[in-house]
């Protein structure tokens, strides 16, 4: 494989590609002969390839449904199919390995390269994919620190090793210089988006290299890194989900080579109490059409998106916990039906098709049927399901500790008898229902960084409960270092409390459910419910969940996944292959109790509704901002368009909150968004995000899409915070410039400028900020 390339200091300085290097990739006599990079294409056998691929996740698809899933992939009128590997999922338990059933990933590739379709294998180490951890395994945070993972410290790299070996042992086999399908392999995952260090990328590289991967390697990262994170012998592909030619270009400034699109955005991911995501069909296909005569290649994100079965959905950053359904908007839904979108991906490939290749037809929908209401009688509390023995502990710290992987930790101690106090913890992750000799008293949430509770004055001593439930590890982010449970000091008015007692449901990789008794009637609180349907039939349907609070559903022993009652999706996905023709048992963890302890089976997925009502009670805010007393450290004008753009301040300030004042925008419209917020600091780096909350801003869009202020501080550009345009909000004081975004840091920090990227998408979107102006200070906001 011959690949012209620059160095980055080339790059810097604007070298043309006439002036870039070459170099020679290592690659087998084998995989020359059959597959190549040259200067302008793929090259397969000697012909130009031209890659159409889309996106699958084979642990988010059952099984059974693996070969359907990927004959649908292949009559949307694509060639390839792209590969996660989830370190966790194959390594939970570490030096435990599991390649079995669900986890067999050699036989995906076997079954893709059955029906005509080369495979783009992702192994890792890290993935992000809105699943667990980003993929990454748990027990590594047994390790101290909160800034080894991804970076060269021997606590990573050295198990990440191990891990890359065992897949080299697996899928080596399945590389086209081996007979199989696999052309390429890509190393790490988007590590520009995450930091700088080269040598990192090179120690990656060279891991897979020793594994036995002796195929083209790449690396794929956002258009605005792609050049900071570019290194000498490793192919470069582009995310993006607009403007191809933008995305093209930056290829064009470090390689001479085909271009192609790692990641074509089809839709996007869903978070429990935000509206759910859609993507432009028609835009797609014009974008998808732009690659095509551009003679570049692409891979649809996702093409199916699928489910994130059992507990393995991820949670997006700061804190925002993804639904169990992965279904992305993906022109193959959830259930891998194929509609008007999948219709539309087909139709617009077609014209771009090589002479005499023709497409199969779509294989046919699976059938669905409906359940009648079923009710759950029985009850198991969570208290009773608790292990009889715990352990003691003077101070809690993070459950890894304790070797507890996820589930539910009940913290107990006994309070002497005293006035009323606040209860404070140093961190709470992620919700905590908390309880005085078992009446509920409050809730700590994570979400928004609610870390104490008021308790009552107490006449005798007492005992304080806290009921502990992680939801998901953050997978994006400098967050993944994201440690469950309750952290102490734990504090009663600046007080320590100590001597703990620990219990623990550690559901482990798959969902376990722990010995349970079973009582008739209703439990009241936290408790697992028991109930059965009968079915002559086994295919698919989805489970209605709305009548319930928050929780897990198993069905006959497999975890489904999550669901909760705040939406956006009240159902959930139980594929046929998993039902029994008579009798099936239904287990639901519930933590809030139901609404109503009945289930029903539908024949169309709920992925669209929200009730916020039903969430966790939250203080109302009664924050305003308060900047009339403070001039601002910068003023000026935005440059028009999406480009990402740097401000530097006259003069490093030192503050604990940000605002930045949007004060009209270039379509002259009402409305303000911001794809992404960073602060520099006087190095001109971005400064940590991972303690920053939104602690005002003006109004934001929680109808018509996710314009939550929370898009802007994620790390996901593709998103953004957009000020509201429907329902009342869009009338109500807030809704007109000056529009106002004030982050609290955590922490005072040395602020030298920021970098804005404004709301992504084609000239003409709406919020794109003009004038401005940049506020620093320790209290910008107040209380009415």
């Amino acid at each position: 494989m011959t690949i012209k390339s620059t160095s980055r200091r080339n790059v810097l300085r604007g070298a043309s590609a006439a002036a870039m290097g070459s170099l020679m990739l290592p690659l087998s006599t084998q995989a020359a002969a059959r597959f190549t990079i040259s200067d302008t294409d793929f090259m397969l056998d000697g012909q130009r390839l031209q890659i159409r691929c889309g996106e699958m996740h084979f642990a988010r698809v059952p099984r059974e449904y693996w070969q359907h899933r990927l004959k649908a992939i292949k009559a949307m009128g694509l060639n390839t199919v792209c590969a996660y590997l989830f370190w966790n999922y194959h390594e939970w338990r570490e030096g435990r390995y599991d390649w079995a059933g669900q986890r067999d990933a050699a036989e995906f590739c076997k079954l893709a390269q059955q029906e005509g379709l080369w495979v783009i294998l992702r192994p890792g180490p890290y993935a992000c994919a809105e699943w667990e951890m980003g993929g990454l395994p748990w027990w590594l945070l047994k390790k101290p620190g909160d800034a080894f993972l991804r970076t060269r410290d021997a606590n990573f790299v050295q198990p990440a090793r191990r891990y890359m070996k065992e897949v080299g042992r697996v899928l080596g086999p399945q590389q086209i210089t081996h007979g199989g399908p696999i052309l390429m392999v890509q190393v790490e995952n988007e590590y520009g988006f995450f930091g700088e260090d080269l040598a990192y990328m090179r120690e990656m590289k060279s891991m897979l290299q020793d594994a036995g991967f002796d195929v083209p390697l790449f690396q794929c990262n956002p258009t605005n890194a792609v050049v900071k994170s570019h290194i000498d012998g490793l192919f470069n592909v582009v995310n993006f989900g607009s403007d191809p030619a933008a995305g093209f270009k930056v290829l064009d400034q470090v390689q001479k080579g085909p271009r192609m699109c790692g990641e074509y955005y089809s839709g996007w991911f869903d978070t429990w109490g935000a509206p759910h995501r859609r993507g432009s069909a028609n835009g797609a296909v014009a974008d998808i059409q732009a690659m095509l005569k551009a003679n570049g290649s692409f891979s649809l994100y996702m093409a199916h998106g699928g489910t994130s079965f059992g507990l393995w959905g991820g949670c997006d950053r700061p804190f925002r916990p993804d639904t169990s359904s992965y279904d992305y908007d993906a022109p193959i839904s959830e259930a891998g039906w194929t509609g008007e979108k999948f219709q539309a991906y087909r139709d617009g490939i077609k014209p771009f098709l090589p002479a005499g290749e023709t497409l199969p037809p779509p294989p046919p929908k699976n059938s669905v049927i409906a359940i009648k209401p079923f009710a759950l009688k029985q009850s198991c509390t969570v208290a009773s399901a608790l292990p009889a023995n715990g352990m003691r502990v003077a101070s809690p710290q993070p459950i890894e500790q304790y070797d507890i992987s996820r589930g539910l930790v009940s913290y107990r101690v006994t309070l002497p008898a005293g006035p009323a106090g606040t209860l404070e913890a140093a961190k709470v992750r992620d919700l905590a229902w908390v309880s005085i000799d078992g009446k509920q008293v409050g809730t700590m949430d994570t979400r928004y960084r609610r870390f104490s509770i008021d308790l009552p004055a107490r006449s005798k001593p007492a005992t304080l409960e806290i009921l502990l439930y992680t939801i998901a590890r953050v997978n994006f982010g400098v967050e993944i270092h994201d440690r469950k449970g309750l952290h102490g000091p734990v504090t009663l008015n600046g007080q320590p409390v100590e001597n703990w007692d620990i219990r623990a449901i550690d559901f482990d990789a798959d969902g376990v459910l722990p010995p349970l008794t079973w009582k008739t009637g209703r439990a009241q609180g936290a408790a697992f419910w028991r109930g059965s349907f009968d079915v002559t039939q086994a295919d698919d349907t989805f489970l209605d969940m709305s009548g319930w609070g928050q929780g897990i559903v198993w069905v006959n022993g497999r975890c489904l996944g999550r669901y909760w009652s705040i939406g956006p999706t009240q159902t959930m996905y139980l594929p046929g292959p998993w039902i029994k023709r008579g009798q099936n048992e239904v287990v639901v963890l519930d933590l809030t109790g139901p609404r109503s302890a009945r289930i029903a089976g539908l024949t169309a997925p709920i992925l669209d509704q929200l009730h916020p009502e039903l969430d966790l009670a939250r203080p109302p805010s009664k924050v305003k901002p308060a900047l009339d007393a403070i001039k601002p450290v910068h003023e000026g004008e935005f440059a028009r368009g999406g480009a990402v753009q740097d401000v530097t301040f006259a003069h490093p300030a030192r503050c604990r909150q940000f605002c930045l004042e949007s004060l009209d925008a270039w379509d002259g419209k009402q409305y303000a968004a911001v794809a992404e917020l960073s602060l520099l600091g006087v190095d001109g780096k971005p400064l940590n995000q991972s303690n920053w909350t939104i602690a005002y801003a003006s109004s934001e869009e929680a109808t018509k899409e996710d314009g939550g202020a929370l898009n802007a501080i994620n790390g996901q550009a593709t998103d953004h915070w957009h000020t509201a345009y429907s329902g009342k909000a869009a009338t109500a004081p807030g809704s007109k410039h000056p529009h106002r975004l004030i982050i609290d840091l955590g922490a005072e920090a040395t602020v030298a400028g920021l970098r804005y990227t404004p709301r992504q998408g084609p000239e003409g979107v709406t919020g794109r900020i003009k004038h401005y102006r940049a506020y620093v200070g320790d209290h910008l906001v107040k209380e009415n």
